[in-house]
């Protein structure tokens, strides 16, 4: 048994590892549920008290729970509103670009967890549908429409990149550590 000061690894969470040769779409969602899995596992056993907390004096909507937040809405944005052209319903806004960094602060971790869950699922549900070489339905900027493939792409790394902030803050909330 560990004392106060002595660092928790989070234990083994189950996560199915990507196959080493597989077909480019079985390769991209492989890669992509891994991450989405890795968030879950992130923050596995974090007391609820400690989502909220922002220990990043620069960085002051930087929590785990902001996090979880931000990827739940990143998740709808690109595969609902971007490749369906579906109305954006998450909370940010012109005049609150961050909103949903807010939610995170004051939503309970468990309900964050689930509402990314879902929408994971239907991220999931619009990819079957789809071809990776599939234009979206809404044309995001000057560069045109993108693709079902980039969309993973840009998920893997989105998803990824923000598993590196919440081991960050997951670290400083308790001093729990872990692939």
């Amino acid at each position: 048994m560990s004392d106060m000061n002595s660092p928790v690894t989070l234990s083994a969470t189950p996560r199915v590892d990507p196959p080493m040769a597989a077909d480019e779409r079985t390769m991209l969602l492989s890669w992509l549920d891994w991450h989405r899995a890795t968030v879950r596992a992130k923050c596995a056993g974090l007391a609820p008290e400690l989502s909220s907390a922002t220990p990043l004096p620069a960085s002051p909507l930087m929590s785990i729970g902001g996090i979880v937040s931000h990827l739940r809405w990143v998740e709808a944005y690109w595969f609902e509103v971007v490749l369906l052209n579906q109305p954006d319903l998450a909370p940010y806004s012109a005049a609150d670009p961050d909103g949903e960094f807010r939610v995170g602060l004051h939503r309970p971790i468990s309900e964050l967890l689930d509402e990314y869950d879902a929408q994971c699922a239907r991220s999931r549900e619009v990819t079957t549908r789809l071809e990776l070489g599939s234009s979206a339905r809404a044309v995001t900027d000057h560069r045109g429409r993108t693709t079902l493939r980039w969309v993973l792409l840009h998920m893997i790394e989105e998803t990824a990149r923000h598993n590196g902030h919440l081991d960050l803050l997951r670290e400083l909330a308790d001093g729990t550590t872990g692939e």
